[in-house]
């Protein structure tokens, strides 16, 4: 069989993956993007299936500057992609909340984001009142809000918006297609191997695969920490209706947001009930509401005692299990192979601006947007963790 050849293949089409082809064309690359993805319908991919958030309130600074590029990106859609493009930008903020035992890490993180010039506020249970009467403060030492640049949006229309105009470029091709084989030739990733039997010689290969990336890299011979872990998501309705309601995260890891005519609801499992989720598992974990999620925004919001579940899903977070932080760049072990993967919960309001920085690197050997090199898989290998602490 006659092999097919590219200069770059991307494995994966979701975000992370349209993002880093969509760039790469824009800054220039005249060569062939091949963009694999085995999911047509993107019926798992995290893209279609996360809360959408994007917020600046994270614990690393580097976090921080992720997604302040990415809203830029999202303010400017139509700019950006030449076309009316509405991804359904609401910036109703986050709003997390501390116990006594949390308060001195909420603080410590509100410091690094108002020096990176996050706009958030912290509160105290007085404040916090003031501002949102439905909320009940029990057990709430702190919260920090988001006073702007912070809310939810449309993973799909902006998903949607890169592969349009990946569509419309002549130099990359979007196939469907599971990669089942890495091949390498004098320590160079070299091609690529599908399903259906296809072969591609590739001069650089992307490893953008989400949850799946570890078992990707694996073929490869390579290391990558990160694994399915499940998170349900539910959706209900109430008879208040809280047009100022932040995305809410409570101390328990409960979190919820208002959605549509409704609201979406989902919580952190516990450390020793978490653990890599069987790849084939988009099954929601009803019990979670009725065991944990009910009672804890009865707590927290009264008017939310007499509810209705209306529906859920579940998708897969790409977990990090080694410090639960995004991974970006070359990686060691095989040259011309790169990774975009790992974000542990917060992949889809990062990708426009990691697919940014991504692409920079691989044309010009720098980062000249937003600065990655904390994210580099090297410091796997290295036994150097750089933790994110805010992780919902």
């Amino acid at each position: 069989m006659a092999k097919e050849s590219c200069d770059i293949a991307i494995i994966g089409g979701a975000l992370s993956g349209a993002a880093t082809a969509w760039h790469l064309a824009r800054l220039g690359f005249d060569g062939h993007i091949a963009l694999f993805e085995r999911d047509k319908g993107f019926s798992r991919a995290a893209t279609a299936l996360s809360a959408s958030g994007i917020r600046q309130q994270f614990s690393r600074a580097e976090n921080i500057a992720l997604s302040m590029r990415t809203l830029d990106f999202l303010r400017n859609a139509s700019e950006r992609f030449g076309i009316e493009t509405d991804i359904g930008l609401r910036e109703n903020g986050y709003l997390l909340l501390a116990s006594e035992a949390g308060r001195e890490t909420l603080a410590a993180n509100h410091a690094i984001q108002k020096q990176c010039g996050a706009d958030v506020a912290l509160l105290d249970p007085a404040g916090l009142k003031e501002r949102f009467s439905w909320l009940e403060t029990d057990g709430v030492a702190a919260g920090s809000l988001g006073l702007a640049n912070e809310g939810w949006f449309d993973a799909m229309a902006l998903l949607a918006g890169f592969r349009r105009g990946l569509r419309e470029d002549g130099r990359v091709s979007m196939l469907q297609g599971e990669v089942v084989g890495i091949d390498a030739d004098k320590g160079m990733a070299s091609g690529l191997r599908l399903a259906d039997g296809t072969q591609w010689n590739c001069g650089a290969i992307v490893i953008a695969a989400g949850p799946s990336s570890g078992a990707i890299a694996r073929l490869a011979g390579v290391d990558l920490p990160t694994e399915p872990r499940k998170r349900s998501v539910f959706f209900f309705q109430a008879m208040d209706r809280f047009a100022d309601m932040p995305l809410t995260v409570d101390p328990s890891g409960l979190y919820v947001r208002p959605e549509g005519d409704g609201y979406i609801t989902g919580v952190s499992p516990a450390p020793e009930e978490d653990g890599p989720a069987d790849p084939e598992d988009f099954d929601p974990d009803w019990h979670l509401f009725e065991e944990r999620i009910w009672p804890l925004l009865a707590a927290r919001i009264r008017a939310f005692e007499a509810i209705k579940l209306q529906s859920a899903w579940a998708g897969h977070y790409d977990y990090n299990p080694f410090d639960r932080n995004a991974l970006i760049g070359p990686m060691s072990g095989l040259d011309r192979l790169f990774a975009i993967t790992g974000f542990s919960g917060h992949g889809v309001q990062q990708a426009p601006a990691a697919g940014e920085a991504l692409a920079e690197w691989i044309l010009f050997g720098e980062y000249r947007s937003t600065d990655c090199t904390a994210f580099s898989p090297d410091r796997v290998a290295a036994g150097a963790p750089f933790a994110e602490r805010n992780i919902i």
